[in-house]
Formats: C-alpha cells, structure tokens, sequence
C-alpha cells in the first residue's frame, strides 16, 4: 500500500448480497471501490454479530484492492493473528476495546498488517493522541457502532483536530457511518480521506445490476473532492 492523501471510497459489504459476497466484491472494485470494508461485529462490544476471521479469509480470494477490516470487538488480542492469516490489509481496532490499545496497536503491526484504531462517536480525539507513531489509520465513527444504515452524527470538529494532530504522518482518516454524497463533503472538508460507505454504495444495485454501485461510488467521491478542491 503506498500511502496518499487522495480520497479513496471503500464500501462496507455488511450492505452486500450475504448469499453472493464473492460476485459483490467484485463487482464494487470493477465499479470503482478504492478498498473493501469489512465489519467484525462480535455481539458483545457491539450488539451486533456479523464475520469472523474464515469469513475474511473468504472474502480474501476476492479482494484484488485492500482488505480493510475493522474489528468492534473485545478483547482483540487472541483474534490478531487469525485476522492477519485470513489476509487483512489494514486491522483497525477500538481504543475502547480495552486497556492496553497500545500493546494492541503494536501486535497488529508485527502481524505484519497496517493498524487503524477507531474512535465511537462520544470518544475525543486526544484518546488518541499518545498513539498516532503506533498507527497508519484513524477511524472516526459517524454513527454508533454495531448496524448498518444509521443516521449521520456529524464529528467535523473531531475530524478536524486529528486533521491538525496527525500533521505530516502518514496516516488515514476514514470515516464510518451514514456517509453519502451529502455527508462525505462534510467530512472530506474537514480533514478525511478514506470514506466507508454502506447502504449508500449498494443502494438500488444487485450484482446482476452492478451499474448503480458505479453510479453511487462516483457521486460520493466527487462530492467529497469538490469540498476538498473548495478549501
């Protein structure tokens, strides 16, 4: 992965044909996915249960782009080195899954993977702050975690102050939850470059009718790079 600042759109497949994940995947890179999200619900960190790692190590032999995963789980820990066998690129996990997110942080890096660490929306930015040397992704959740298809809860200011924290690092800011063409300007805006998108990617689309995924990733990545071409 080389790093750039470009925006890059990576739909979330908890919106994709369950029954048919191998087709969507490669259906949204054919229409423009920069990377695949992949959310890790384990029903306890989150209300929610969704994929483990024999599912992401499936989804691997699809994913020709990047294999974000993000993990809302706890403990994180005993799961780092299965996520990196099942072939995650980038392994982002909550600062507030547990007590040591640095020691986690670390282990996800000599698992040999890019570390994202993921903020919920009523966590500061600063609980990040004596991390950003240990990380090369910083998560922003724009809704509560744990289901698809929530209303947007706008965190401008927060995007904006790890905008000014990070500096010249090389590390990502990705935005997750409620994002569409009219909430990724804002977020683009302020500071963000990786923007997940679910239900807004994959609305009125099927992977016999991939056209509409092509159509929605294009208008959410234009309207995010024309907030960026307006600053």
């Amino acid at each position: 992965m080389t790093f750039d600042r470009r925006i890059k759109i990576a739909p979330s497949i908890l919106s994709a044909d369950f029954a048919d994940f191998g087709r969507e995947i490669r259906a949204i890179e054919a229409q423009g996915a920069d990377w695949v999200h992949v959310d890790v619900m384990d029903g306890h960190f989150v209300p929610n249960i969704t994929f483990g790692p024999p599912a992401v190590a499936a989804f691997r032999k699809h994913v020709t782009t990047v294999m974000d995963v993000h993990i809302m789980i706890a403990p994180v820990d005993p799961f780092i080195d299965a996520f990196a066998k099942a072939g995650a690129d980038i392994l982002t996990a909550h600062v507030e899954a547990g007590p040591h997110i640095h020691r986690s942080l670390q282990a996800i890096r000599a698992a040999g993977m890019k570390a994202g660490v993921a903020l919920n929306p009523a966590t500061p930015a600063s609980a990040v702050s004596h991390l950003l040397d240990s990380v090369d992704l910083v998560c922003v959740m724009t809704v509560n975690p744990g289901f698809g298809g929530q209303k947007f809860i706008d965190m401008s200011d927060k995007v904006r102050t790890l905008r000014a924290m990070i500096g010249d690092r090389p590390i990502h800011i990705e935005i997750d939850g409620g994002i569409d063409p009219t909430t990724a300007p804002l977020m683009a805006a302020a500071g963000a470059d990786v923007l997940v998108a679910g239900s807004a990617v994959f609305r009125g689309g099927s992977v016999e009718n991939p056209a509409p995924y092509g159509v929605n990733i294009a208008a959410i990545r234009a309207a995010a790079m024309a907030a960026v071409e307006k600053l």
